[in-house]
């Protein structure tokens, strides 16, 4: 969509924190900056978890209630599996010279791209504006996104 100033504007709205879902955000934010599209990326829930210092560093995979894998579902119970889908994920990742997520955000942020906290979630999280990583612009509520996102596109993940 296109801004009042004519401008090309996407928001991605992350609600997800696991590692398999926290990269398509990013590579959509980066290509759509490299297309000289405004970018605002939002977190929410477990998304928050992408911008949190603590657990961005540490976001997993699962396979269980993940079809796709090419696994049994009853196999994602059995102590281990995630960290090992995760491991294999993140080779894969490697392979194809993507930066890990902390280095993909700070790309984002020098590129241009906003990012912002959605406060609601930060709230029932008990975290800070202290917690996110320095990329985050700021901690906002859904009435302040509702502005920020007027004449976008949204891609909600």
């Amino acid at each position: 969509m296109i801004d009042e100033s004519g401008n090309r504007k996407l928001c991605i709205i992350c609600s997800k924190g696991t590692l398999d879902m926290a990269y398509p955000g990013l590579v959509l934010a980066n290509a759509a900056l490299m297309e000289g599209i405004d970018v605002t990326m939002f977190f929410t829930f477990w998304g928050l978890d992408m911008i949190n210092k603590k657990k961005m560093g540490h976001l997993k995979s699962t396979p269980l209630g993940n079809p796709s894998m090419g696994m049994p579902n009853i196999l994602g119970v059995l102590p281990g599996v995630t960290s090992m889908a995760s491991t294999m994920m993140k080779k894969e990742i490697e392979k194809l010279d993507f930066p890990p997520v902390d280095e993909f955000l700070e790309m984002i942020h020098d590129a241009g791209g906003k990012m912002y906290g959605c406060q609601m979630a930060m709230d029932m999280m008990k975290l800070e504006k202290e917690d996110l990583c320095d990329e985050v612009d700021e901690v906002i509520g859904a009435m302040e996104f509702m502005e920020i996102s007027e004449n976008a596109q949204i891609i909600f993940i």
